[in-house]
């Protein structure tokens, strides 16, 4: 009894030091990104560019190449153009590089070549905070706090009153959607959202992007393992946020983006087709592929 008691008592501070070590470890992951957001603000800081304009949405990118590890390329050569007011969708297999495109598109990444024009400008002749004020995300998972669902939408910004909320609410055709909650736009949501579907989360991410009247729209679209009332909801809301804007929409499902003007195929990072869902059809190459396999099952 002894003999094993000893054991333990030797073994003990040896698991500690190890658990000390894993604990250190994880220390310094979260310490260095921590370090990495400060330098990100003094960045910031010293942001220079064009400001405080009103945008018309023309996007043009020509001959972009990015990739973000070196000799990793995930675009290559690519060249499109979306108009004031119109809606491109992005489609292609997982890792073809749609979301990419969004990332380049608000700088949160540098292109490696060619050229992304906004307005007939470059990106990098307008100051960041102002494209991020400009530029509007709705993302596969954003993120819900705890908290109620007006100040979810709103988030913080006390220029967002409650009127407003309701009524685009109403004008996108949520409103009901949110009054089946007990108290409506004051029901209290757990954090992430954990008690809320999966398109649930996603209509009020629709509806927190709607009422700040951006100048760009892009979706970033989670349709996938959603009952078809949502669907339907989130095709309907899609629509009208889309009106009048220009919106760049990333495909998952081919029946959201179908009315879309234009439609761009990516194929790993190269496009391979761009035009309208019946041009497409019409070319019957990887678009016309994609579509049979959705609808067709």
């Amino acid at each position: 009894m002894a003999f094993i008691m000893y054991i333990n008592l030797l073994y003990r501070p040896i698991r500690q030091l190890a658990d000390r070590y894993n604990t250190i470890q994880m220390g310094l992951v979260s310490s260095e990104r921590v370090f990495k957001l400060y330098d990100k603000l003094s960045d910031e800081k010293n942001d220079i560019g064009l400001d405080n304009l009103s945008l018309d949405g023309k996007i043009e990118f020509k001959d972009v190449s990015f990739s973000y590890i070196k000799e990793e390329q995930v675009l290559f050569n690519l060249s499109f153009m979306v108009n004031p007011g119109e809606t491109l969708a992005i489609v292609g297999r997982t890792g073809s590089g749609k979301s990419t495109i969004a990332n380049l598109l608000s700088r949160n990444y540098d292109i490696s070549e060619g050229e992304i024009l906004l307005d007939n400008r470059s990106i990098y002749d307008y100051k960041k905070r102002f494209l991020k004020a400009k530029i509007c995300f709705v993302l596969q998972d954003d993120f819900i706090f705890s908290d109620t669902i007006i100040n979810n939408i709103a988030l913080g910004d006390s220029s967002i009153k409650r009127e407003k909320i309701i009524n685009a609410a109403k004008d996108i055709g949520i409103h009901d959607f949110i009054m089946r909650f007990k108290n409506g736009y004051d029901f209290l949501i757990n954090e992430r959202g954990t008690m809320l579907s999966t398109g649930e989360r996603q209509l009020i991410s629709y509806l927190r992007a709607y009422v700040r009247s951006p100048d760009i729209l892009i979706l970033d679209e989670a349709t996938s393992s959603i009952d078809p009332e949502t669907e339907l909801l989130i095709q309907k809301a899609t629509e009208k946020i889309t009106k009048k804007i220009t919106s760049i929409i990333i495909a998952h499902r081919i029946s959201t983006i179908i009315n879309s003007d234009n439609i761009l195929v990516l194929d790993k990072g190269f496009n391979i087709e761009c035009g309208s869902h019946v041009e497409l059809m019409k070319k019957n190459g990887e678009y016309k592929k994609l579509y049979d396999f959705q609808f067709l099952q």
